[in-house]
């Protein structure tokens, strides 16, 4: 498969990253390219990268949805569990500059719009209302009672030993 490109490489780790229980949707993968290089690329980019991986055989689009072909897969296997994002993606590269796909496939087209949606569904996700550990947890009956008291019975560890002199 010739020309390789960072972007290549990158949307089959996010595809193998957001696919693996079920096809994943395109807010799910910019999700995992984020998570992966910490910045999503331009919808150009993408779009590109889309249109190479699936000519190739590489990623397929079930009912709105992306996931890894058995090909994908195969050049995504393997990689170390301690690499860094650089090395993975340079091991990735090296699988798909090697690969030789067997034929055409159809190609996925995703507009710019369509790419740009969700990325900002994506950041949008990320701003909402989720589950925020940080936050303290909010105060019930019980605590109104006993401000000053722990609940359950509360003892010095190690009380009963005595000290052998």
């Amino acid at each position: 498969m010739h020309p390789v490109h960072d972007v290549d490489a990158l949307l089959l780790l996010a595809l193998a990253l957001s696919s693996k229980r079920r096809p994943a949707e395109l807010a799910e993968v910019m999700a995992a390219a984020e998570l992966i290089q910490d910045s999503i690329p331009s919808e150009t980019k993408l779009g590109d990268a889309f249109h190479r991986l699936s000519t190739h055989g590489l990623i397929d689009e079930v009912d709105g949805r992306f996931t890894l072909t058995p090909d994908g897969q195969k050049i995504v296997a393997g990689q170390p569990r301690k690499a860094e994002t650089a090395e993975r993606i340079f091991s990735v590269r090296e699988k798909l500059s090697a690969y030789e796909p067997a034929e055409k496939h159809t190609p996925i087209v995703l507009t710019e719009e369509q790419l740009a949606q969700a990325i900002l569904a994506h950041r949008s996700a990320g701003q909402g209302a989720g589950k925020n550990m940080l936050v303290p947890k909010p105060k019930t009956a019980d605590d109104d009672k006993r401000p000053d008291k722990r609940p359950g019975q509360w003892r010095r560890p190690f009380a009963s030993r005595k000290r052998k002199a």
